[in-house]
């Protein structure tokens, strides 16, 4: 145990810290982030290091760190926002409604990983750490809160037990909705393919062979597979996904580069190519247990090619390395077709204003009742054969 009772250490001490690589990655990664590879020490400092947050995307790191001497015990990854952007817990309606009554929204402080709506630990608490670890976090993220005069504080994407204790301490619930595959222990993708009603196979079936009937093929990349001009092809990709949709490509080729070297197993790159020449690539992280699709683009269009190069060849490799789920990103009700079901996701909020606080408050109950109602719609469209899980 860290706490020796013979020789009791100080009470904790609190350090907001602005660069995360002045924390020991070791350190910082032994507070639980193994089965998140959007947790992990290499991927935020990508994130600070790469040109990817700052003050010009509004994203100034504040993390929050609890210390037992000089042992790192818990931590949030924490976050000065001055918009909304990159978060996907949205609350641009509450910006405006301050807005109109001519208050400062922003700034705002926000623990999650930017660009990653993938739920995860937002708590970091040491296994060894004392009991009333993460109660300390809250309580300094609250003090922080204050002392800094920001109009609210978000945990976005937690674990369903430490929102409850951010419940505990007075914060607001919200529930959102994602669409995520369940490995039930499927043997192969036609295995996987048995299980859904007879439409949806076919369907499944009919766009895959579309893919390969228009000449296209796969690779499937990791850290140590990929070439630099694997990387340099894949980010312009990407960024064309943003031209298109008027959208900030705010992840830097560089971060891309920096991760894939610092943790090579944890990133999949999903290759598609005609004659050997890439059109469309996706991106993947890869945790202990689920596979999170994040990016993709593509310079032509190709039937189904979307739905294969993000789905079925995420599916496949879930399969074939035995992981447990696949998250593939926020919202995609034409998900639920291609195997993928209603799964709750949790934040939690603290509002500084008293009356604004009371009018969001009776805000998310109704919302928690209608997204309660919206999940129960969906999960009545899945697409498994009756008895099915």
């Amino acid at each position: 145990m860290l706490r020796d009772k013979a020789h009791p250490l100080p009470d904790p001490t609190v350090r907001i810290v602005d660069r995360l690589d002045t924390v020991p990655a070791e350190a910082w990664n032994a507070l639980g982030t193994g089965p998140y590879p959007f947790l992990q020490h290499a991927f935020l400092v990508a994130l600070e290091n790469e040109d990817c947050l700052g003050e010009r995307f509004g994203w100034l790191p504040r993390h929050l760190t609890l210390w037992l001497g000089e042992r790192l015990i818990g931590a949030s990854p924490l976050y000065l926002k001055f918009n909304s952007y990159g978060e996907f817990v949205f609350d641009w309606s509450w910006a405006d409604a301050y807005q109109r009554h001519g208050l400062a929204y922003y700034p705002k402080l926000v623990s999650a990983s930017p660009y990653t709506p993938a739920t995860g630990p937002k708590l970091l608490v040491h296994p060894e750490a004392p009991a009333d670890t993460r109660t300390r976090l809250i309580a300094a993220g609250l003090e922080l809160a204050r002392q800094s005069e920001v109009s609210s504080l978000h945990w976005l994407f937690t674990l369903p037990d430490e929102n409850a204790s951010l419940e505990s301490s007075g914060m607001l619930r919200r529930t959102g909705c994602q669409f995520h595959w369940h490995n039930v222990g499927y043997a192969s993708f036609d295995a996987f393919l048995a299980a859904l009603s007879s439409a949806k196979r076919k369907n499944i079936r009919r766009e895959r062979q579309r893919v390969h009937d228009a000449g296209i093929r796969f690779r499937l990349l990791d850290g140590n597979t990929a070439s630099t001009g694997d990387w340099a092809v894949f980010h312009a990709l990407y960024e064309s996904t943003f031209d298109r949709r008027g959208g900030i490509p705010t992840l830097s080729l560089g971060f891309f580069r920096s991760i894939a070297h610092s943790m090579p197993e944890a990133v999949l790159l999903i290759m598609a190519e005609l004659a050997r020449k890439p059109v469309a690539a996706a991106f993947c992280l890869v945790g202990e247990t689920t596979l999170y699709g994040r990016h993709w683009g593509a310079n032509r269009h190709v039937d189904n090619l979307h739905f294969e190069t993000c789905y079925y060849q995420g599916l496949e490799y879930c399969i074939e390395r035995g992981l447990q789920r696949f998250e593939p990103g926020a919202q995609g009700e034409h998900k639920i077709a291609r195997g993928f079901l209603p799964a709750q996701t949790l934040s939690a909020h603290w509002i500084a204003n008293p009356g604004f606080a009371g009018v969001i408050a009776r805000h998310l109950d109704m919302e928690r009742a209608g997204m309660a109602d919206y999940m129960d719609e969906m999960a009545q469209h899945s697409p498994y054969r009756q008895g099915e899980p």
